[in-house]
C-alpha cells in the first residue's frame, strides 16, 4: 500500500499511486494504457481505442440522470521525465516514488507526474466511485501530449458523444481556464567543421547547473535562468579573447521544460588556463548577483576533461555561439486582453551537438497566431544571418476564449456555491488540448479545471493535497449539476 492511501479522497489518491507505479513518460505510455483498459473492462465499462492510441471509456448515467447532457472528462496519459543530476532513474522502467511532505505530495528526485496524473486519476475515480452522481459519462485519455499533442491531433470527429468537455490539465485551484496559448516548434541547424586541437592546449568541461527549470509556458514569466542561454553568454563574451576551442555543447532535455543544465567541452592553451578559471569564477559572481533571488542553487563548474574529437574551427564556433547567444528567450509580449497573462514567448529548450551538426530547438507559444508568426520570422532571420537551416514544425492552435460558455458559467456558479468565493476566470499561457479538440468538435462546450501543482516539468513538481480535495469536490458537484439536454 502506498502512503498516499491515507489521503482523501482515497479512490483518487489510490489510483494516482498506481499510475505512479507504472512508467509512462512521453512515447512510453503503452503499459499504463493497457493497465487502464484492462481495469475498465473488469468493471464492465465500454472501452475503445482509436488509430493514434487514445482511450475512450463510457459509463452509463446514474439512476435519474439519464436525460442530462453527456460529459467527457479528459486527461493525457504521458508525463514529463525530468530528474535531478544526482538521481539514478530510468523513466521507461522505474516507478515514480511519491511521498507526503507536509501539505504537499512530491517525488523522490524526479518529476511527480501530477501533470496530468492527478487529472487522469480523478477521471478514473469518477468511473470507480459509485457514490458520484452523473449523467452519461465519457473519459478520454490522450496519447503523448507533452511532446507534440499527438493524441489531440489524431482525435477523429464522431467518436465522442459528449456535449461538454471538462479538461483536467489545469494547475491552480480556484482558477477556471477558458482559453490557452497555441504553440509551434522551431529548430535551427548549423553544419559544423572541425579541426585538430593544437598541441599544448588543455581541455575542460564547463558545466552550468543548479537551475530550477520548470514549465516553459506556465513558468516562463518568472524570470528563471535558462542554462543554454547562460552558457552561450559566457562563450560569446570570452571565446575570442581566450582563443577558446569549442569541442562540444549540449543543454536541456525537453523543448517544453526550461533547461536546468548545460555542458560545454572547451580547450585553451596552457598559458590561458588560469585566465579561463578566473573568468568562470567572475561569471559565477555576475550570475549570482543577477539571479540569486530566483536561482539560489546556480553554479558554474570547470573541471579537467579529455577531448575525443577535434574542435570547431573559428567560423563554426562563432556562427553557433553567436546564433545561440542572439536567440531570444522568455517573454516576448504580455497580453493586452488577458491582463497578467503572457501573450507570446519562446523557450530555447534543447541544444544538441554532434560531430558535424548542432541543433537549437525552441518552443514558441502565443495566444494569437500572429504572435507565433512574429517569433518564427525573427528566428528565421537570425538563422539566415548565421547560415543555419531553419524549420518551424508541429504547430497547434490556441483555444479561443468563449465568454458566453454555459459550462464555464456553471463551473463559476458551482465554485461560488461550494466555497463562498468567486473563482478567477483565466486564459493560460500553456498548451491545453482543447484548441485541437475544437476542430473535430467545433460545437463542444469546454472548460479546464485542476488542483494546485507547482514546478511542473521539473523535479520540484509537487501537488497541494488540500487543493486536490477541493478540486474533487468541485468536479463531483459539477457533474451532479450538469443541465438536461
Amino acid at each position: 500500500m502506498s502512503e498516499l492511501s491515507q489521503l482523501s479522497p482515497q479512490p483518487l489518491w489510490d489510483i494516482f499511486a498506481k499510475i505512479c507505479s507504472i512508467p509512462h513518460p512521453s512515447h512510453h505510455e503503452e503499459e499504463l494504457a493497457q493497465h487502464i483498459m484492462g481495469w475498465a473492462k473488469e468493471k464492465g465499462l465500454f472501452v475503445d481505442r482509436d488509430a493514434v492510441g487514445n482511450i475512450l471509456i463510457r459509463k452509463p448515467a446514474t439512476a435519474g440522470m439519464e436525460n442530462r447532457k453527456p460529459v467527457v472528462l479528459q486527461a493525457h496519459l504521458d508525463m514529463v521525465p525530468q530528474k535531478n543530476n544526482d538521481t539514478v532513474h530510468d523513466f521507461a522502467k522505474d516507478p515514480i516514488q511519491p511521498y507526503i511532505d507536509g501539505e504537499w505530495v512530491k517525488a523522490r528526485g524526479t518529476t511527480l507526474g501530477a501533470d496530468n496524473g492527478i487529472g487522469m486519476a480523478s477521471a478514473l475515480a469518477v468511473l470507480a466511485d459509485e457514490n458520484v452522481v452523473h449523467g452519461p459519462l465519457e473519459v478520454l485519455l490522450t496519447m503523448t501530449e507533452e511532446t507534440g499533442m499527438d493524441g489531440a491531433f489524431g482525435l477523429q470527429a464522431g467518436w465522442l458523444q459528449a456535449d461538454i468537455l471538462i479538461n483536467t490539465d489545469s494547475e491552480e485551484e480556484g482558477e477556471i481556464y477558458m482559453g490557452c496559448a497555441g504553440g509551434i516548434d522551431f529548430s535551427s541547424n548549423l553544419t559544423l567543421t572541425r579541426e585538430a586541437i593544437p598541441a599544448g592546449f588543455q581541455t575542460f568541461k564547463l558545466t552550468l547547473k543548479g537551475l530550477k527549470g520548470g514549465h516553459s509556458g506556465g513558468d516562463i514569466h518568472l524570470g528563471l535562468g535558462n542554462a543554454n542561454k547562460l552558457l552561450a553568454r559566457f562563450l560569446a563574451a570570452h571565446a575570442a579573447e581566450l582563443d577558446l576551442r569549442l569541442v562540444d555543447f549540449n543543454g536541456g532535455t525537453l523543448r517544453n521544460a526550461i533547461p536546468r543544465e548545460a555542458f560545454a567541452t572547451v580547450a585553451v592553451s596552457a598559458d590561458k588556463t588560469e585566465q579561463l578559471k578566473s573568468l568562470v569564477a567572475t561569471y559565477l559572481d555576475i550570475l549570482k548577483n543577477e539571479l540569486s533571488i530566483k536561482e539560489k542553487n546556480l553554479t558554474v563548474v570547470l573541471e579537467p576533461a579529455t577531448a575525443e574529437k577535434g574542435a570547431l574551427n573559428a567560423q563554426s564556433r562563432d556562427s553557433f555561439v553567436q546564433l545561440l547567444n542572439a536567440t531570444p528567450n522568455g517573454v516576448i509580449r504580455n497580453s493586452d486582453v488577458a491582463k497578467g497573462v503572457v501573450e507570446t514567448s519562446l523557450n530555447v529548450g534543447v541544444v544538441t551537438m554532434t560531430d558535424d551538426n548542432v541543433e537549437i530547438h525552441c518552443l514558441i507559444r502565443s495566444l494569437i497566431d500572429s504572435g507565433k508568426d512574429y517569433v518564427v520570422s525573427m528566428l528565421e532571420s537570425l538563422g539566415k544571418l548565421a547560415g543555419a537551416r531553419t524549420q518551424p514544425k508541429g504547430g497547434y492552435p490556441g483555444w479561443q476564449p468563449d465568454a458566453n460558455s454555459p459550462v464555464m458559467q456553471l463551473v463559476r456558479e458551482t465554485y461560488q456555491r461550494l466555497f463562498n468565493k468567486t473563482p478567477n476566470i483565466q486564459v493560460i499561457h500553456a498548451g491545453l488540448e482543447c484548441g485541437l479538440f475544437k476542430k473535430p468538435y467545433p460545437d463542444m462546450d469546454m472548460v479546464s479545471i485542476g488542483p494546485t501543482i507547482t514546478g511542473p516539468h521539473s523535479p520540484d513538481e509537487q501537488v497541494h493535497i488540500e487543493s486536490v480535495g477541493q478540486y474533487w469536490h468541485l468536479l463531483t458537484e459539477l457533474l451532479k449539476a450538469i443541465p438536461q439536454k
